[in-house]
């Protein structure tokens, strides 16, 4: 028999909607400014008359910033070390979280005490960059790669949800005479899809958005990714500077708009991947969190 809604919960369920559409708008409006602003006219954006649409529609400036030379080597080292970083990042992860699940492995408590202790603390800013520089990492895309190549919360996600599988299948696999190697690469891993690739968009997510380890560790410009050229752009003041404009660039594009259309610029690549990875996102952070 079904329930007949009262006029209490449909208040609830009206104030539900209406905060998050609230939210959802905050969420969308200012991006929907940058992007009015990179698709509008000149004038228009300088005399700051551009809101959430365009004023003007034009898509010179979009045109100039990724054909910019230096736009096009940022953005295809960005791609290269998220690409290189993710897929190292959740074999190492997906590796460390599996012996990690066995309650019989020794000295398993200790071992988990020092993963969680390094969750608390960490060496700093200097002692970070002096093992960069011990490593000969300075100037080097490894440099962006290797600290973050394990999270321990990415792997205690991954280490949960190995748990969460039956022990007879491992139980099975052993008595057809599987080793630990061929039924974590064999069985294990191709059952945990939906987490692998959750983990893995973490990764990826941040191996795209991360500027703090390039301000430190890279002084070539021709090393700079796709986040710290935009840095570049968005805190100079002149970001004619930033992107080398000719005069006649000046004359047809704002800086302002030039900023904008690199923020549009820098999101569309992660915009991509995430539709093919959206269905296992949700599936994946609720079965790799809570056991089942």
């Amino acid at each position: 028999m079904l329930h007949k809604k009262t006029m209490g919960d449909r208040s609830l369920d009206l104030f539900i909607y209406l905060f998050l559409i609230l939210m959802g708008a905050a969420t969308l409006l200012p991006l929907a400014n940058v992007l009015s602003k990179s698709v509008s006219d000149e004038s228009a954006v300088i005399s700051g008359k551009v809101g959430i649409f365009p004023v003007g529609f034009q898509l010179q400036t979009m045109k100039y910033v990724v054909s910019s030379s230096q736009f096009l080597t940022s953005i295809s080292i960005s791609i290269l070390v998220m690409v290189v970083g993710t897929v190292l990042a959740i074999a190492l992860t997906a590796l460390t979280a599996y012996p990690l699940s066995k309650r019989n492995l020794p000295g398993i408590s200790f071992i988990m005490l020092l993963f969680i202790f390094t969750m608390l603390f960490n060496g700093g800013i200097i002692p970070n960059y002096l093992l960069m520089k011990e490593l000969h990492l300075i100037n080097s895309l490894w440099s962006l790669i290797v600290p973050a190549l394990i999270s321990v919360f990415n792997m205690l996600v991954i280490k949960s949800y190995y748990e969460s599988l039956p022990e007879s299948l491992e139980e099975s696999a052993k008595m057809d005479g599987a080793r630990n190697f061929t039924i974590l690469f064999r069985i294990v891993i191709p059952l945990s899809g939906p987490v692998l690739a959750t983990i893995a968009l973490f990764y990826a997510v941040y191996y795209w958005n991360d500027y703090f380890n390039p301000m430190l560790y890279i002084n070539d410009a021709g090393l700079k990714p796709l986040q710290l050229y935009l840095r570049d752009i968005v805190m100079d003041a002149d970001s004619s500077s930033a992107v080398n404009k000719s005069a006649d660039d000046l004359m047809n594009v704002s800086p302002e708009g030039v900023r904008s259309a690199t923020v549009i610029a820098s999101i569309i690549p992660m915009l991509l991947v995430y539709p093919y990875l959206q269905k296992h996102f949700v599936k994946g952070v609720l079965i790799g969190s809570v056991k089942g």
